[in-house]
């Protein structure tokens, strides 16, 4: 069993993670959040906030602090993050194992069109749609802003600084989970026929099942490539892979 685990983290996985690892006697657990909202939810344990400067700074950090172990937690779409652990831990011969819920699935019913660059999402949504929940992250917004015939609900757990110019727009300020009744209330009540939203995967997701429900169309975007690296789909399979029995 490792001494010394640092958790990559900021999904719910990787608190659920950090919170069955803390108490186990002599055992040292470090997560690291990127520090891209301003109050984050804090794990159990030891935390750092910020990034490592790279795969070399990375590899810094895992010798200078001997750590026996790395859980790569970060969310499906911080792929510079997986390869920055993968080439990280090679350099430091530190095991890194991705603990990665299961992406979506499109069910009978479901209304979508599946991207893997903006460009595309942009092109769909000009297309078809007129009103639209984004649930990309407020980060991530900005190649839609030229679509001036388009209103947007964008949904955010912080508000968009700097805002692009949107013609049409309104800002939500919500942080999940939501409830598909909750969802379906929303997409209701402001007319949405389309939601752009990546495929973040894990329980069956609120808004999907409310777009089932109501016909909406929903313009998802795929996974990034991620490198080859063991992989666990929960936090029982990771615990498994550190050595460690989930009842301990």
């Amino acid at each position: 069993m490792p001494r010394n685990v640092l958790i990559l983290g900021g999904t719910s996985e990787a608190y659920d993670l950090a919170s069955a690892l803390v108490d186990r006697p002599q055992m040292r657990v470090i997560s690291s959040l990127a520090g891209r909202t301003g109050n984050p939810r804090r794990p159990a344990g030891e935390v750092r906030i910020g990034g490592f400067g790279g795969s070399q700074g990375l590899t810094t950090y895992l010798r200078d602090n001997h750590i026996d172990a790395v859980v790569d937690c970060t969310h499906p779409f911080a792929s510079r993050m997986g390869w920055n652990a993968a080439r990280g831990c090679t350099a430091a011969g530190v095991p890194l194992l991705r603990l990665e819920r299961p992406a979506w699935i499109r069910q009978e019913g479901d209304l979508w069109d599946e991207w893997d660059d903006w460009s595309q999402a942009v092109a769909l949504v000009s297309a078809r749609s007129r009103r639209v929940l984004m649930a990309v992250g407020r980060h991530e917004i900005e190649p839609f802003a030229s679509l001036d015939h388009v209103w947007f609900l964008i949904r955010s757990v912080e508000p968009p600084d700097p805002m692009p110019p949107f013609a049409k727009a309104e800002i939500l300020l919500a942080r999940g989970p939501f409830t598909p009744e909750s969802e379906r209330a929303l997409l209701t009540a402001h007319h949405i026929d389309t939601i752009v939203c990546k495929n973040s995967g894990g329980p069956t997701d609120a808004k999907l099942l409310a777009a089932r429900d109501l016909g909406v169309r929903v313009v998802i975007k795929n996974r990034p490539p991620r490198p080859e690296t063991p992989k666990a789909a929960s936090v029982a399979e990771a615990l498994c892979w550190l050595g460690c029995q989930p009842g301990d």
